[in-house]
């Protein structure tokens, strides 16, 4: 009797385990790129629509409210194209926009792109400043937490799980209170005047942005690093008698940290709208204290530029997050087609 010999193909190295077809990965990132693409136009539409959603018309801001001469208002209609439609005026100021050009202030008759552009610096490093407090201390907490249960444990929790509830504004003021007034140890108001100064003024602001994202990403971290020491795959490691260092290394950390750094990138992405509310209370001058002026102002160009930086930002940092996160996890499928 004859018998028939098949072998195997060998894989290639689009199709090897942990590895993802080339093309899978071009087209998933065309996809997440088109549909950026898409979020920050509607995103445009919308922030260009809230100056026609708010009470009162254009006009009656940019002249404050005062009865002016019919040549006057014709003059300021035609500065400002109020003549035109609406979809018009949405794609000028959309041009605008894509050549670095967001208007002109109302209130201080400057291009609204220095004004943000003198005020940014601040606003980035504070939001930088917070993200690097949140990976390391809610990183560090919530990971010793996982891997050393007890009453120190349970004790970090509580205590995360209280600051949680604390609103933004109150521990910022309680900062103010301890740290700047009755220790002197850093400046009450302001953003300082460049290097290590600015840093040093920085330190509350940053402190206070990130305090509840610190507790959220500690207990994050913990509640990961115990699913996977519970894990069968980490306890047939330990049962074959591997040091418990190797194992908490190369099968606890390794699998615990994806979705945890995932979710600590979106908190961070939030400190960014978070960051409005701190730069009123400490007085930092930054993007934030200057939209919440704006809006009392009703300085629309600038409301309008500042709040498309920040929701800008804020979606594109999500989405290299969600590339970054599957792209390196190749347990995370690309779509139907990817193997």
């Amino acid at each position: 009797m004859s018998q028939v010999i098949t072998t195997a193909p060998v894989p290639s190295e689009a199709t090897e385990p942990g590895k993802r077809p080339v093309g899978a990965v071009a087209r998933f990132v065309a996809l997440r790129v088109a549909g950026l693409a898409v979020t920050l136009s509607l995103a445009s539409l919308v922030v260009f629509g809230a100056l026609y959603a708010a009470p009162g018309s254009p006009l009656t801001y940019l002249t404050h409210g005062r009865t002016m001469s019919p040549e006057a208002v014709a003059g300021i209609k035609a500065d400002y194209h109020l003549d035109d439609s609406v979809g018009r005026q949405y794609l000028r100021w959309l041009g605008g926009v894509l050549h670095g050009d967001l208007g002109t202030s109302i209130i201080y008759n400057q291009p609204v792109s220095s004004l943000v552009g003198g005020r940014a610096p601040v606003t980035t490093l504070l939001v930088l400043m917070a993200a690097a407090t949140v990976l390391v201390l809610g990183l560090a907490i919530g990971t010793l937490a996982g891997l050393r249960p007890g009453w120190a444990s349970r004790s970090a929790m509580a205590g995360a799980t209280g600051v949680m509830a604390v609103p933004t504004f109150v521990g910022a003021v309680v900062l103010i209170v301890v740290f700047a007034v009755d220790l002197e140890w850093f400046p009450v108001f302001g953003a300082g005047s460049g290097g290590f100064d600015r840093i040093h003024h920085l330190v509350l602001p940053s402190l206070a942005l990130a305090l509840a994202s610190v507790a959220f990403v500690a207990r994050l971290a913990q509640t990961a690093v115990r699913a996977e020491l519970s894990a069968d795959h980490v306890q047939t490691a330990i049962s074959r008698g591997l040091p418990r260092r190797t194992v908490v290394r190369r099968h606890v950390m390794r699998n615990a940290a994806m979705p945890v750094l995932t979710v600590a990138g979106l908190t961070i992405a939030g400190l960014i709208a978070g960051s409005v509310v701190v730069e009123q209370v400490f007085q930092l001058g930054g993007l934030g204290q200057f939209l919440v002026t704006s809006v009392q102002q009703k300085d629309f160009p600038v409301v309008q530029a500042i709040c498309l930086v920040y929701v800008t930002a804020f979606i594109v940092l999500n989405t290299l997050i969600d590339l970054a996160y599957t792209l390196l996890d190749p347990r995370v499928s690309l779509g139907k087609k990817d193997s």
